[in-house]
């Protein structure tokens, strides 16, 4: 990933006010898109992608405290994908028998929170760090599996609605509380 494709952490250099018309209409496409993923509409999901997306999650090492900013490690990823693997993972899941660690799917729920948003050079480009809780059942298992994180988006206009051209995913665990990330976050 390049650093232009980075996202920095939102709501410092031009943030959006809470309550504001252009937050309520991020986070309500934040809301949507977990809705999407929670019900499993992943066509639906993909639609929501800007052709040129970047999605990413970026290795996570435990440091000690003088080093916490090189906790995140961007030469290595569980994942770093664009629209056109994107698309194929999701077929895989909705069109195929052989997406076994998804089938039978997972029942997930995201809980999205910590929203700031920020404006950017471009008037319809928006930065934003939200937090994510998924609890993630499988099977008949009695107990859930969690998995948080930090996600750096950038959101864009077009055409009257949002599109997320760029998201980097920050897992707060260094080793993977689940058994793979067959889901998306």
């Amino acid at each position: 990933m390049t650093a232009s494709a980075t996202v920095t952490i939102a709501g410092f250099d031009n943030p959006v006010a809470i309550g504001s018309p252009v937050y309520n209409e991020v986070q309500t496409f934040l809301f949507k898109e977990a809705a999407l993923l929670d019900q499993i509409r992943l066509n639906d999901w993909v639609g929501l992608l800007a052709e040129d997306i970047l999605y990413t999650a970026p290795l996570r090492q435990t440091r000690p405290t003088h080093e916490f900013d090189k906790t995140i490690v961007r030469t290595m990823f569980h994942f770093e994908e664009d629209i056109g693997s994107l698309k194929l993972r999701v077929a895989r899941l909705m069109n195929t028998r052989s997406a076994y660690a998804e089938d039978p799917p997972s029942r997930c729920r995201r809980l999205i929170t910590n929203l700031l948003v920020s404006g950017t050079a471009n008037p319809d480009e928006f930065e934003v760090s939200s937090y994510i809780l998924m609890t993630r059942s499988r099977y008949d298992a009695d107990q859930f599996d969690l998995m948080s994180a930090e996600r750096r988006d950038l959101v864009r206009r077009v055409d009257g609605s949002f599109k997320l051209a760029r998201r980097e995913i920050i897992l707060d665990q260094s080793a993977l509380g689940m058994p793979n990330l067959g889901v998306f976050l």
